[in-house]
């Protein structure tokens, strides 16, 4: 075939049709505009560029249409533009946006974006979704403003600050009612509250839950909560690397109790392994840490029903099943 003709094929052929012929589904909760996130079972591929470009953020793959083919079939070029060819005119599924909470100010540097944005404050909306709606506690809250770790973002929702080892903000996780995403041209390292001369790396994949962890744990002493953002880009990596490689640090795996969360902390074990540090999975009891603020938060708004029934003394709690896996505090 003539490379006219296989441009041809690039152009017209999205990477979200080859998924969506492969089984693949749009996961519309974890998904931008500008970086659509497809499953199939525990394989997650993101589709960026307009359809024209792909990267799967649990490994270092990633490429146009073909690469994908290749990727998902373990087939040869040849094969894979045959593949493709037979998806000319395939209609694809589009994701029904219910907000578009894209970064207008991406003519702005990075910098400017993230200084232009007020701190969350008593009453915002930042605030009002990180307390209300996420349950994390006040305390929590001012001590990640304290450290320059969150913004206020477009209608109510929150920026939480990824940075580098010089404490740069590199770009800022955003978090809302009614979307998710990261920053236009920001480069995904880690958010990180806690100890700066740590002993214990404790993992999340959020924000989110990194907070909520710490809230759980009241910060423990000596423990550094991080959140890769859902990706582990080669510059996290490498951060990762440096952080695990000093002497006597614990690296903490506490990501969710999801086939996903279960092949990030594979991950963390093989980067454990790699520099020699001790590794613990600490599996959260419900899909993710921030699910436990918030039965915690319905709890404590519940009338106990021990007291309603006129039952006199509060019966003794059960003590909780014994796990071989770590748990929090």
């Amino acid at each position: 075939m003539e490379r006219r003709e296989i441009e041809r094929l690039r152009d017209e052929v999205s990477c979200a049709a080859v998924l969506e012929q492969a089984g693949f589904a749009i996961d519309a909760k974890e998904s931008t505009r500008r970086a659509v996130k497809y499953r199939r079972r525990s394989e997650i591929v993101i589709v960026t560029h307009e359809g024209h470009g792909w990267f799967d953020p649990l490994s270092d793959a990633k490429g146009d249409v073909f690469g994908l083919v290749e990727h998902l079939g373990r087939v040869g070029f040849p094969a894979c533009v045959e593949k493709v060819a037979a998806l000319v005119g395939f209609e694809i599924t589009q994701p029904d946006w219910q907000s578009g909470i894209a970064d207008r100010q991406s003519d702005l540097s990075l910098s400017d974006r993230w200084q232009t944005r007020r701190c969350p404050w008593p009453g915002s909306s930042t605030w009002r979704y990180l307390r209300d709606e996420r349950c994390l506690p006040t305390a929590l809250v001012r001590k990640a403003i304290e450290r320059n770790l969150l913004r206020e973002g477009p209608q109510g929702s929150m920026w939480a600050a990824h940075t580098n080892e010089a404490g740069i903000v590199t770009g800022w996780e955003a978090r809302g009612p009614q979307y998710r995403g990261f920053a236009t041209g920001g480069t995904k390292i880690l958010f990180r509250l806690g100890a700066k001369a740590a002993v214990r790396l404790a993992v999340t994949e959020a924000a989110i839950d990194a907070m909520s962890l710490a809230a759980i744990e009241s910060v423990r002493d000596g423990t550094l909560y991080l959140s890769t953002g859902g990706g582990w880009s080669p510059a996290t990596a490498a951060a990762m690397s440096r952080l695990a490689s000093e002497p006597s640090v614990q690296l903490v795996a506490a990501t969710d109790a999801d086939p996903q969360g279960d092949m990030f902390a594979e991950r963390l074990r093989e980067l454990a392994d790699e520099v020699g540090c001790d590794w613990v999975r600490l599996r959260p009891p419900e899909e993710d840490w921030n699910e436990i603020l918030k039965l915690r938060a319905k709890r404590r708004s519940e009338k106990p029903k021990w007291k309603e029934e006129g039952m006199g003394e509060r019966p003794a709690a059960c003590a909780p099943p014994a796990s071989r896996e770590a748990s929090p505090g």
